[in-house]
């Protein structure tokens, strides 16, 4: 036991909790110096107490000093936990061991939230029975392993998937002393080696990785729905970010919660997955856990649903998402979509895109076309494509100036036909606003969209659809909005070989030149406009 220093008065100490198959849990616990019992703050994480998540949470000992018990556990197999860890699989069983055991601490009062994002978001909504917690602020996490935390549509994400799968199975070789390996992933990682030997070095240092078994098709939902409704109906703060992979799960989740009868909160900020930068998220928290927890006010200025308008830099804040009208632009081509940047055109009138005309797109597995920013990167984030949408793999379509702003809110769809000579071909688009300011163009990328066919399916000339990550985005007025299109979107998803397999089975000299075709006849980009300005509602 020892004193953390000022400024907190807390005292910081290891407890351990011994399942019922015998093996042992360790959590790092911070708590008040003097007082007690208090409500508790639980957070069940795989990658080290020590750590807490404090690259987006402040550390627990700023939460301690505030009147909570803080409790991070490492799961089963990670940290300084016993076990064998298997991603998501004992945590709803492991989870409600845990919680009747914190609330017989002497000095919990028996009052429980929990708190933490990604794998630490799920883990909050995996409990085995009735019994939940009293409240929980699960951030950038979805429930659905195969629609929320690995794929766009049917896309698997290719960067970010092996990157964290290579997170994991470093930390399952640094457990068992293998310095080897761990070096391999080591310098694999700091190199991009993993970007095309990932998948092989995952097969040869993590033989059990859940990376290997989703891509396979090998879906274990880690959901229990008795565990589940219970929490669904309790109070819940959720929190997304519009550059975050998993935000299509917190809505999802938000949606559930109120279909179960439940009353959640919802934050969607301009954030990333690892930089919640000027959120002020943690007093945010505190705000949601006093209430919940201490019976304190709650705060007269928070409203159900909050949400960051990047246009226009301002929260908007209601009872629901605000409310959309559909709109539409539509598209023309004539064959020079992709090497015109005047060719390709997005019509605001129906009428005006009669006889939409075609196009074709090639794309050369040797150099494939590229992909940046957004909510797929590494790197993830506003990004200017200025220089992607010169290629000649990009089709792209714009906008005359808008005569007045937009406000974009919820999920951008587009709806094409389009046919391969092969078995396979994926669509990776971009809608983003283009401005000329002193002769130089920027293209700012606003939403990203994806999917994949595989197949004979993928040779019929048909209807496509292609869903975006989700925004809320005003559009001044005289810029133009601008439609990209391309068949990959690398790293940031694997490249389709064309034929019929999926990108991980193929080794890079069996990709196939890809040839697609379009006919843009009644083609349309289907925009969420916002029936008023939600950024002053």
């Amino acid at each position: 036991m020892g004193a953390v220093g000022a400024p907190y008065d807390v005292i910081h100490e290891q407890r351990r909790l011994v399942l019922p198959d015998g093996v042992p849990l360790q959590a790092g616990c911070w708590r008040p110096r003097h007082g007690g019992p208090w409500p508790a703050l639980l957070m069940r994480q795989p990658y080290g107490h020590a750590l807490a998540s404090t690259m987006v949470y402040a550390h627990p000992a700023w939460y301690a000093a505030q009147g909570y018990l803080v409790v991070v556990q490492d799961v089963r197999g990670c940290g300084d936990s016993g076990g064998t860890f298997r991603l998501f699989a004992n945590e709803a069983r492991d989870g409600s061991c845990t919680l009747a055991w914190l609330r017989a601490q002497p000095d919990c009062n028996g009052r429980i939230g929990c708190y933490g994002f990604s794998y630490q978001g799920l883990t909050q909504l995996l409990w085995d029975g009735p019994d939940a917690p009293d409240c929980t602020a699960p951030a950038m996490a979805g429930l659905s392993l195969q629609h929320h935390w690995c794929r766009d549509g049917r896309a698997d994400w290719w960067a970010l998937g092996l990157a964290w799968a290579l997170q994991l199975a470093a930390a399952a070789c640094q457990r068992r002393g293998d310095g080897v390996a761990y070096g391999r992933i080591r310098k694999a990682l700091h190199r991009q080696d993993f970007l095309e030997e990932g998948w092989e070095l995952l097969q040869q240092v993590d033989p059990g990785n859940h990376l290997l078994r989703w891509w396979s098709g090998d879906w274990e939902s880690p959901v229990a729905d008795g565990g589940l409704a219970a929490v669904l109906r309790r109070p819940m703060l959720l929190i997304g970010g519009w550059y975050d992979p998993y935000l299509r799960g917190v809505m999802a989740l938000h949606d559930r919660s109120l279909k179960a009868g439940g009353r959640p909160r919802l934050v969607v900020g301009p954030w990333t997955h690892g930089n919640w930068r000027g959120g002020g998220l943690d007093q945010r928290h505190l705000a949601f856990f006093n209430h919940h927890l201490k019976d304190c006010p709650p705060a007269q200025s928070r409203r159900p649903v909050q949400l960051f308008d990047v246009g226009r830099g301002r929260w908007w804040g209601g009872s629901h998402w605000p409310p959309q009208a559909p709109g539409r632009c539509w598209l023309r081509g004539e064959g020079l979509s992709g090497v015109d940047p005047q060719a390709g055109r997005l019509l605001l009138e129906p009428e005006q895109a009669m006889g939409g005309g075609r196009d074709q797109l090639v794309l050369d597995p040797w150099r494939p076309t590229p992909a940046r920013g957004g909510h797929l990167d590494l790197q993830a984030g506003p990004a200017d494509r200025h220089d992607l949408d010169c290629r000649s793999d990009v089709l792209t379509f714009t906008t005359m100036p808008l005569p007045h702003a937009l406000t974009l809110g919820g999920a951008v769809e587009l709806r094409l036909k389009a046919a391969s000579e092969g078995q396979g071909f994926d669509l990776c688009c971009a809608l983003s606003q283009v401005r000329e300011t002193g002769g130089r163009t920027r293209v700012e990328q606003l939403t990203m969209g994806v999917e994949r066919w595989l197949g004979p399916q993928a040779q019929d000339l048909t209807w496509r659809l292609v869903r975006f990550q989700p925004l809320l985005r005003t559009v001044p007025a005289a810029v133009r909005l601008r439609l990209s299109i391309a068949l990959a979107g690398w790293p940031l998803i694997g490249i389709n070989p064309g034929n019929g397999r999926a990108p991980h089975t193929v080794a890079a000299h069996e990709r196939q030149v890809v040839v697609v075709h379009f006919r843009w006849d009644e083609a349309c980009l289907q925009l969420p406009l916002q029936q008023q300005d939600p950024a002053t509602a």
